[in-house]
């Protein structure tokens, strides 16, 4: 007599509900008639594909010579959204296993009741929220091994570019369309061309996710206090939070050098050693954010005719925001976002500067020689310390 399948194994969260809250609270985006979606599906592909040679000619890396490790895809909102539930699900599943193994009382307290529900409508309510904002996405997690072992997705991950948000922001900012899909094609190119140069950090980056979540449910009954917490400060505003007092070249939306913005919901459920692992994961995507961003400056009017007006209108944009969406922002963690963008381009301008492209790249050799957490704030550290290994 043939033996059952194992069942599933139970998750703290319900993604198939996660998905379908985050496709139904979706906000409208554009309309678009057949043809003009047709011509921006195009258009978007066209500059995904003639982006990857500039960005081999700036950062020099083998990996973007021929880039052919992983599909574009051009997406409306929902089917965003839907994407990264899956991209969060293949990432955590590890870790879920992990947890399940080594901690299963906890576990499976986690996996009972309403609380994955209400995980799940939490998630999908801020990837609704996200799917109107973000422009483009370079997934690397599709790709990793399902907890069978088997693959979940193309081998080299997947670029994401939302075709509604592209083109809602063009019309706002009133810039050339051609020239706005190929500034934005860039950055997300470039983070493309980073894992294929470093095949290896994929797993590096989900074996951190793992233990971050792992130490996590350690401190689960202590969650509802330090939510409530956390919200009672953000409403009395930002002088109410240390973190945001403006100094140097901070800003009370942003946080300074010394204090970085809220890490959002994340740092509700931090202990010093959720810290410490929170800060490997926070200066590679520094490192990962800085480096497109130093790609995206070393473009000139010759690849994109108004890339002045571009930037100009952009940053513009990005300080005249509502204090409502500021609020939201701040509170799901998105200011630090931005802040990895700043740290991380002066760690990789100042690395440059010192030791040319070819020297900065030996950052994608291997997971020694990613740049920590007081690296990225302290770029000559990192360069004695890669200068002693020759």
């Amino acid at each position: 007599m043939e033996s059952s399948p194992a069942p599933p194994t139970a998750s703290p969260v319900d993604w198939d509900l996660a998905a379908s809250t985050a496709a139904r609270l979706c906000a409208a985006g554009p309309r678009f008639t057949r043809h003009q979606a047709e011509r921006e599906a195009v258009g978007l592909r066209r500059a995904a594909d003639v982006s990857v040679e500039h960005v081999h000619r700036i950062t020099r890396l083998e990996a973007a010579r021929d880039l052919r490790d992983s599909e574009v895809l051009v997406l409306d909102r929902p089917t965003w959204a839907r994407a990264n539930v899956g991209a969060f699900s293949t990432l955590l599943a590890p870790a879920f296993e992990h947890v399940q193994q080594a901690r299963p009382a906890e576990y499976a307290r986690a996996t009972q009741g309403l609380g994955t529900a209400a995980t799940a409508l939490e998630a999908g309510a801020v990837l609704a929220f996200m799917s109107s904002k973000v422009l483009g996405q370079y997934e690397p997690f599709c790709a990793l091994p399902g907890p069978d072992g088997t693959s979940t997705g193309p081998e080299g991950g997947r670029l994401l570019l939302v075709a509604p948000n592209i083109a809602e922001v063009r019309v706002e900012l009133n810039v050339d369309p051609e020239d706005f899909r190929l500034w934005v094609c860039l950055h997300e190119q470039t983070h493309r061309v980073q894992f294929a140069a470093a095949p290896w950090l994929r797993e590096h980056l989900q074996a951190n996710i793992m233990e971050l979540v792992s130490g996590m449910f350690d401190k689960v009954d202590t969650l509802p206090e330090r939510l409530s917490a956390r919200v009672r400060a953000l409403l009395k505003g930002p002088e109410a939070d240390p973190q945001s007092v403006e100094e140097g070249r901070g800003s009370a939306e942003l946080g300074t050098d010394d204090h970085p913005a809220s890490m959002g919901l994340l740092e509700l459920i931090q202990d010093p050693e959720d810290k410490k692992r929170l800060a490997r994961i926070n200066a590679v995507m520094s490192l990962l954010e800085g480096h497109a961003n130093v790609v995206m400056d070393a473009i000139d009017s010759s690849v994109v005719p108004t890339v002045k007006t571009i930037r100009q209108r952009f940053d513009h944009r990005t300080s005249t925001r509502s204090s409502v969406d500021r609020w939201i922002r701040r509170f799901m963690g998105m200011d630090a976002k931005m802040q990895q963008y700043r740290d991380g381009q002066r760690f990789v301008k100042h690395v440059v500067r010192e030791l040319g492209m070819d020297g900065f790249n030996v950052v994608w050799a291997s997971a020694d020689n990613l740049p920590g957490e007081q690296e990225i704030h302290h770029p000559e550290q990192w360069i004695a310390r890669i200068r002693g290994q020759d």
